[in-house]
């Protein structure tokens, strides 16, 4: 399995942990890359615009490109810790089916409580709001993802999906993508995304589930046995 993670400069510690979380409760070998510019030199020449609150937010669809267009791939943020196997995600209903759809997402429906994010960022409100956090391409039927298309189209048209008929837009179980702080605590979440901020940074140390986040950076370093 392909997954691709959003690398950001100053959210490397995320990223790792995020990586071994994935690897941890894999029950099958995964194959784990970062979406960072510093790799993309040549391929993403895009300038980061003031409402661009990562590295990555609009690199990440660059995935069916960077995956040869074949196969099915796995983008998620840095920001999220996963609590599931990734393979019980990997064959979502309709994506063996040739008429199915492009892409899986988790479809939220909701407006963000602040008008921030982390690190002072805009909080930036509009349809479809996190449904590209989370995505699983089916690569083949993704080819309008080109580079030169990724490079120049706005950040609206690209995640709020216009790229693709409605139809061809698939669901994903919201536990997938769980909102911290947005959606109450959720002990059967599969995916946490701390969009808001995460445990990483000090001003949102103690937001929910961050016990979770800081056990399992713990268990990357060495530092429990669990």
């Amino acid at each position: 399995m392909n997954i691709f993670i959003g690398y950001d400069s100053k959210e490397s510690l995320s990223y790792h942990v995020l990586s071994h979380s994935i690897q941890r409760r894999a029950s099958r070998p995964v194959s784990i890359k970062p979406v960072a510019l510093d790799q993309l030199k040549g391929i993403y020449t895009r300038q980061r615009g003031p409402t661009e609150s990562t590295e990555f937010s609009l690199s990440r669809f660059l995935v069916p490109y960077l995956s040869n267009y074949t196969g099915r791939s796995i983008f998620m943020d840095c920001d999220m810790l996963c609590l599931g196997d990734i393979w019980d995600i990997s064959h979502p209903e309709g994506s063996l089916d040739p008429d199915g759809p492009a892409v899986f997402v988790c479809k939220h429906d909701y407006v963000p409580k602040s008008e921030q994010k982390f690190l002072g960022n805009v909080q930036t409100k509009y349809p479809r709001k996190n449904w590209s956090s989370f995505m699983i391409f089916n690569n083949d039927k993704c080819r309008m993802l080109t580079k030169e298309y990724v490079n120049m189209a706005t950040g609206l048209e690209l995640h709020r999906f216009l790229w693709l008929p409605d139809e061809k837009i698939g669901s994903l179980p919201l536990e997938w993508n769980w909102l911290v702080g947005e959606y109450a605590p959720n002990p059967n979440a599969k995916m946490l995304h701390y969009t808001l901020g995460g445990p990483w940074f000090d001003e949102t140390k103690n937001c929910d589930h961050a016990d979770l986040w800081f056990a399992e950076r713990d268990h990357m370093l060495g530092k429990t046995s669990g």
